[in-house]
Protein backbone atom coordinates (compact mmCIF):
# COMPACT_ATOMS: atom_id res chain seq x y z
CA UNK A 1 0.00 0.00 0.00
CA UNK A 2 1.18 3.21 -1.02
CA UNK A 3 1.72 6.01 1.62
CA UNK A 4 0.17 8.10 -0.16
CA UNK A 5 1.39 12.06 0.95
CA UNK A 6 2.83 11.14 4.33
CA UNK A 7 5.84 13.15 4.56
CA UNK A 8 6.68 16.68 5.68
CA UNK A 9 6.73 19.01 8.78
CA UNK A 10 3.84 21.23 10.29
CA UNK A 11 4.52 25.02 9.91
CA UNK A 12 4.13 28.00 12.00
CA UNK A 13 1.54 30.94 11.64
CA UNK A 14 -1.90 32.12 11.88
CA UNK A 15 -4.12 31.88 9.22
CA UNK A 16 -6.53 34.68 8.38
CA UNK A 17 -9.44 33.50 6.68
CA UNK A 18 -12.80 32.45 7.58
CA UNK A 19 -15.09 29.48 7.64
CA UNK A 20 -18.37 29.24 5.62
CA UNK A 21 -20.41 26.23 4.35
CA UNK A 22 -20.27 26.71 0.31
CA UNK A 23 -22.64 23.77 -1.18
CA UNK A 24 -22.57 21.89 1.48
CA UNK A 25 -19.20 20.99 2.14
CA UNK A 26 -17.47 23.30 5.62
CA UNK A 27 -15.12 25.69 3.72
CA UNK A 28 -11.94 27.93 4.53
CA UNK A 29 -12.26 30.86 2.67
CA UNK A 30 -9.15 33.47 2.03
CA UNK A 31 -10.19 36.99 0.28
CA UNK A 32 -8.20 39.13 -1.73
CA UNK A 33 -7.93 43.14 -0.96
CA UNK A 34 -11.43 43.82 -1.88
CA UNK A 35 -13.11 40.37 -1.82
CA UNK A 36 -13.28 40.00 -5.68
CA UNK A 37 -14.32 36.44 -6.99
CA UNK A 38 -13.15 36.76 -10.04
CA UNK A 39 -10.25 34.50 -10.31
CA UNK A 40 -11.24 32.06 -8.11
CA UNK A 41 -8.95 29.12 -6.91
CA UNK A 42 -10.24 25.89 -5.12
CA UNK A 43 -7.73 24.09 -3.29
CA UNK A 44 -7.53 20.24 -3.16
CA UNK A 45 -5.70 18.71 -0.04
CA UNK A 46 -3.72 16.49 1.15
CA UNK A 47 -5.07 13.47 2.79
CA UNK A 48 -4.42 15.63 6.05
CA UNK A 49 -7.74 17.90 5.14
CA UNK A 50 -8.67 21.93 4.90
CA UNK A 51 -8.10 22.27 8.60
CA UNK A 52 -4.42 21.46 8.11
CA UNK A 53 -2.72 24.84 9.29
CA UNK A 54 -0.21 24.78 6.43
CA UNK A 55 -2.57 24.44 3.29
CA UNK A 56 -4.59 26.97 4.93
CA UNK A 57 -1.66 29.65 5.41
CA UNK A 58 -1.26 29.21 1.45
CA UNK A 59 -4.59 30.09 0.69
CA UNK A 60 -3.76 33.12 2.21
CA UNK A 61 -0.77 33.67 0.44
CA UNK A 62 -3.21 32.96 -2.99
CA UNK A 63 -5.40 35.59 -1.57
CA UNK A 64 -2.29 38.26 -1.13
CA UNK A 65 -1.56 37.92 -5.10
CA UNK A 66 -5.28 38.27 -5.90
CA UNK A 67 -7.22 35.45 -5.58
CA UNK A 68 -10.27 33.98 -4.00
CA UNK A 69 -9.06 30.51 -2.49
CA UNK A 70 -11.69 28.01 -1.19
CA UNK A 71 -10.53 24.78 0.84
CA UNK A 72 -13.29 22.51 0.80
CA UNK A 73 -13.87 20.05 3.28
CA UNK A 74 -13.63 17.33 0.39
CA UNK A 75 -13.14 14.43 3.17
CA UNK A 76 -16.51 15.42 5.15
CA UNK A 77 -14.68 15.45 8.67
CA UNK A 78 -12.83 12.41 7.68
CA UNK A 79 -9.56 13.80 7.11
CA UNK A 80 -6.38 11.94 8.49
CA UNK A 81 -5.08 14.11 12.00
CA UNK A 82 -2.32 15.92 11.82
CA UNK A 83 -0.43 13.38 14.29
CA UNK A 84 -0.81 11.36 11.70
CA UNK A 85 2.03 13.22 9.94
CA UNK A 86 5.60 11.87 11.69
CA UNK A 87 4.58 8.05 11.20
CA UNK A 88 5.34 7.47 7.76
CA UNK A 89 7.89 8.76 5.76
CA UNK A 90 9.00 12.02 7.17
CA UNK A 91 11.30 14.50 6.02
CA UNK A 92 14.86 12.83 4.67
CA UNK A 93 16.88 14.06 7.46
CA UNK A 94 14.48 12.59 9.85
CA UNK A 95 14.13 9.40 7.74
CA UNK A 96 18.19 8.64 7.99
CA UNK A 97 17.74 8.78 11.66
CA UNK A 98 15.40 6.08 12.13
CA UNK A 99 15.91 2.92 13.89
CA UNK A 100 15.22 -0.54 12.18
CA UNK A 101 12.26 -1.12 14.50
CA UNK A 102 10.89 2.84 14.49
CA UNK A 103 10.92 1.95 10.39
CA UNK A 104 9.02 -1.34 10.60
CA UNK A 105 6.78 0.22 13.02
CA UNK A 106 6.01 3.56 10.42
CA UNK A 107 5.45 0.64 7.83
CA UNK A 108 2.80 -1.55 9.37
CA UNK A 109 0.63 1.85 10.24
CA UNK A 110 0.49 2.36 6.60
CA UNK A 111 -2.32 -0.38 5.54
CA UNK A 112 -3.83 -0.36 9.00
CA UNK A 113 -4.92 3.90 8.51
CA UNK A 114 -4.31 4.51 5.50
CA UNK A 115 -5.53 1.96 3.56
CA UNK A 116 -8.97 2.11 4.64
CA UNK A 117 -9.27 6.04 4.54
CA UNK A 118 -8.41 5.64 0.92
CA UNK A 119 -10.89 3.25 0.69
CA UNK A 120 -13.99 5.34 1.93
CA UNK A 121 -12.85 7.95 0.10
CA UNK A 122 -12.19 6.37 -3.40
CA UNK A 123 -12.72 8.46 -6.66
CA UNK A 124 -16.12 7.24 -6.97
CA UNK A 125 -16.37 9.07 -3.69
CA UNK A 126 -14.44 11.85 -4.43
CA UNK A 127 -14.79 13.11 -7.56
CA UNK A 128 -18.23 14.02 -7.60
CA UNK A 129 -18.43 16.59 -4.39
CA UNK A 130 -14.91 17.94 -6.05
CA UNK A 131 -17.06 18.31 -9.68
CA UNK A 132 -19.95 19.68 -7.71
CA UNK A 133 -18.52 22.39 -5.60
CA UNK A 134 -16.43 23.56 -8.73
CA UNK A 135 -19.68 23.47 -10.45
CA UNK A 136 -20.91 25.66 -7.30
CA UNK A 137 -18.18 28.28 -7.38
CA UNK A 138 -18.41 28.44 -11.07
CA UNK A 139 -22.20 29.54 -11.12
CA UNK A 140 -21.23 32.10 -7.84
CA UNK A 141 -21.80 35.94 -8.95
CA UNK A 142 -18.53 37.60 -9.96
CA UNK A 143 -16.68 33.88 -10.53
CA UNK A 144 -15.28 34.39 -13.87
CA UNK A 145 -12.23 31.91 -13.99
CA UNK A 146 -11.39 29.05 -11.65
CA UNK A 147 -8.20 27.26 -10.83
CA UNK A 148 -7.27 24.03 -9.01
CA UNK A 149 -4.60 23.21 -6.89
CA UNK A 150 -3.97 20.06 -5.56
CA UNK A 151 -1.21 18.43 -3.05
CA UNK A 152 -0.49 14.74 -3.25
CA UNK A 153 -3.88 12.92 -3.00
CA UNK A 154 -5.41 15.84 -3.87
CA UNK A 155 -2.71 16.88 -6.77
CA UNK A 156 -4.40 13.93 -8.56
CA UNK A 157 -7.73 14.99 -8.22
CA UNK A 158 -6.81 18.65 -9.71
CA UNK A 159 -5.20 16.68 -12.57
CA UNK A 160 -8.70 15.20 -13.54
CA UNK A 161 -10.33 18.94 -12.91
CA UNK A 162 -7.73 19.61 -15.62
CA UNK A 163 -9.97 17.47 -18.69
CA UNK A 164 -12.00 20.53 -18.81
CA UNK A 165 -15.81 20.43 -19.15
CA UNK A 166 -17.23 18.03 -21.49
CA UNK A 167 -20.07 20.30 -22.77
CA UNK A 168 -21.27 18.00 -25.27
CA UNK A 169 -22.72 15.33 -22.18
CA UNK A 170 -25.94 16.67 -20.61
CA UNK A 171 -25.24 17.35 -16.80
CA UNK A 172 -21.21 17.06 -16.80
CA UNK A 173 -19.88 19.39 -14.21
CA UNK A 174 -16.34 20.12 -12.43
CA UNK A 175 -13.93 21.48 -15.22
CA UNK A 176 -10.95 24.40 -14.56
CA UNK A 177 -9.61 27.04 -16.35
CA UNK A 178 -5.97 26.19 -14.81
CA UNK A 179 -4.03 23.79 -12.54
CA UNK A 180 -1.28 23.52 -10.70
CA UNK A 181 -0.82 20.31 -9.00
CA UNK A 182 2.36 19.17 -6.23
CA UNK A 183 3.71 15.94 -5.91
CA UNK A 184 0.46 14.01 -6.74
CA UNK A 185 0.19 10.46 -5.84
CA UNK A 186 -1.80 7.39 -6.88
CA UNK A 187 -1.67 8.51 -10.43
CA UNK A 188 -3.01 6.64 -13.51
CA UNK A 189 -0.56 6.72 -16.76
CA UNK A 190 -1.51 7.41 -18.83
CA UNK A 191 -5.13 7.04 -18.27
CA UNK A 192 -4.90 10.46 -15.96
CA UNK A 193 -2.90 12.51 -18.41
CA UNK A 194 -3.98 11.41 -21.75
CA UNK A 195 -7.56 14.16 -21.32
CA UNK A 196 -5.78 16.62 -19.83
CA UNK A 197 -6.88 20.15 -22.14
CA UNK A 198 -6.61 22.64 -19.71
CA UNK A 199 -2.87 24.60 -18.43
CA UNK A 200 -1.19 22.09 -16.25
CA UNK A 201 1.35 23.25 -14.13
CA UNK A 202 3.28 20.15 -11.96
CA UNK A 203 6.01 20.37 -9.08
CA UNK A 204 7.59 16.91 -8.69
CA UNK A 205 10.48 16.01 -6.30
CA UNK A 206 13.55 14.17 -7.42
CA UNK A 207 13.40 12.28 -4.06
CA UNK A 208 9.64 11.37 -4.56
CA UNK A 209 9.23 7.87 -3.22
CA UNK A 210 5.76 8.10 -4.07
CA UNK A 211 6.45 8.86 -7.96
CA UNK A 212 9.61 7.41 -9.05
CA UNK A 213 11.82 8.40 -11.83
CA UNK A 214 10.35 5.95 -14.42
CA UNK A 215 6.65 7.39 -13.90
CA UNK A 216 7.95 10.76 -13.63
CA UNK A 217 9.60 10.25 -17.02
CA UNK A 218 6.34 9.12 -18.90
CA UNK A 219 4.40 11.77 -17.53
CA UNK A 220 7.46 14.37 -19.30
CA UNK A 221 7.09 12.41 -22.33
CA UNK A 222 3.33 11.97 -22.04
CA UNK A 223 3.10 15.68 -21.87
CA UNK A 224 5.37 16.78 -24.35
CA UNK A 225 3.84 14.90 -26.90
CA UNK A 226 0.60 17.15 -26.00
CA UNK A 227 1.31 19.95 -28.55
CA UNK A 228 -2.43 21.67 -27.96
CA UNK A 229 -1.68 21.83 -24.44
CA UNK A 230 -0.15 24.74 -22.70
CA UNK A 231 1.74 23.03 -19.33
CA UNK A 232 5.18 23.12 -17.55
CA UNK A 233 7.10 20.37 -15.30
CA UNK A 234 9.54 21.21 -13.33
CA UNK A 235 11.65 19.26 -10.92
CA UNK A 236 12.82 19.78 -8.01
CA UNK A 237 15.98 18.39 -6.68
CA UNK A 238 16.13 15.88 -3.89
CA UNK A 239 12.79 16.83 -2.79
CA UNK A 240 10.67 13.97 -0.84
CA UNK A 241 7.23 13.62 -1.33
CA UNK A 242 4.77 16.36 0.04
CA UNK A 243 7.76 19.41 -0.20
CA UNK A 244 5.59 21.77 -1.85
CA UNK A 245 3.56 21.68 1.53
CA UNK A 246 4.99 20.66 3.83
CA UNK A 247 8.69 21.56 3.84
CA UNK A 248 11.19 21.40 6.45
CA UNK A 249 11.80 24.73 7.52
CA UNK A 250 14.90 23.64 9.49
CA UNK A 251 16.70 23.36 5.79
CA UNK A 252 17.13 26.54 3.93
CA UNK A 253 17.25 24.01 0.69
CA UNK A 254 13.86 22.33 1.72
CA UNK A 255 12.13 26.02 2.62
CA UNK A 256 13.45 27.33 -0.71
CA UNK A 257 11.84 24.20 -2.64
CA UNK A 258 8.67 25.16 -1.25
CA UNK A 259 9.00 28.88 -1.62
CA UNK A 260 9.68 28.48 -5.33
CA UNK A 261 6.93 25.95 -5.49
CA UNK A 262 4.41 28.45 -4.15
CA UNK A 263 5.39 30.85 -6.69
CA UNK A 264 5.34 28.39 -9.44
CA UNK A 265 1.51 28.20 -8.41
CA UNK A 266 0.98 31.38 -8.19
CA UNK A 267 2.66 32.90 -11.61
CA UNK A 268 0.80 29.79 -13.42
CA UNK A 269 -2.78 31.15 -11.98
CA UNK A 270 -1.74 34.66 -12.79
CA UNK A 271 -1.05 33.68 -16.43
CA UNK A 272 -3.87 31.85 -17.05
CA UNK A 273 -6.66 33.01 -14.77
CA UNK A 274 -6.50 35.98 -16.51
CA UNK A 275 -10.01 37.24 -16.90
CA UNK A 276 -11.84 39.40 -19.72
CA UNK A 277 -13.10 41.36 -16.65
CA UNK A 278 -9.58 42.74 -15.87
Amino acid sequence: MSSCCLSGALHEGKPTGRVDNIGGLDCYIAEPKGGSKTKSVVFISDIFGWEFPNTRLLADQYALAGFYAYIPDFHEGESLPISFLQNVEPPLKKQQELTVTEKATNAAVVPTTLGPWLVRHRESVSKPLIDGFINTVRMTPGTDKIGAVGFCWGARYAILQAHGVDLATPGKIGGVDAVFAAHPSLVAVPGDFDPVSRPLSMALGTKDSLLDEGTRGKIIDLMAGKKDVVHEIRLYEDQVHGFALRSDWSSEKDKEAMDEATSQGIEWMKKYLRSGKE
